[in-house]
């Protein structure tokens, strides 16, 4: 609908007495969110909480990726305040040469997005 910005605010982390069989979910979680932004052609500001609560430490790591998946910033494991400047024009350059959006059939997937 025409969005330039997407804010994906998580909190997740490493719950103690789980094990991350499947791998590295940090890295998982990341990539998540990148895909996110390349595939929308969007800014994409991944906000993940940071410190304890009970069993779970949240990663922090919060971090805004550009249209291309190029991070442009990336916070610590502590609690912050970041600014970031961004190019919201390279999500037409990025549109342009994967052209996921035009190359979308809205229409098969109509009826479950009522």
């Amino acid at each position: 609908m025409g969005a330039e910005v997407i804010f994906y605010p998580t909190a997740i982390g490493w719950v103690r007495g789980i094990e991350p069989v499947e791998g590295d979910w940090k890295l998982a979680w990341e990539s998540v969110q990148v895909g996110h932004a390349i595939a929308n052609s969007v800014v994409v500001c991944a906000v993940n909480r940071a410190g304890t609560e009970g069993d779970t430490t949240f990663w922090g790591g919060s971090f805004v990726c550009d249209q291309f998946g190029k991070v442009l910033l990336r916070g610590g494991e502590k609690e912050g305040v970041f600014v970031v400047d961004c190019d919201l024009g390279l999500g037409k350059a990025v549109e342009a040469g994967w052209g996921f959006m035009r190359n979308r059939k809205s229409k098969t997937y109509a009826a479950i997005a009522k």
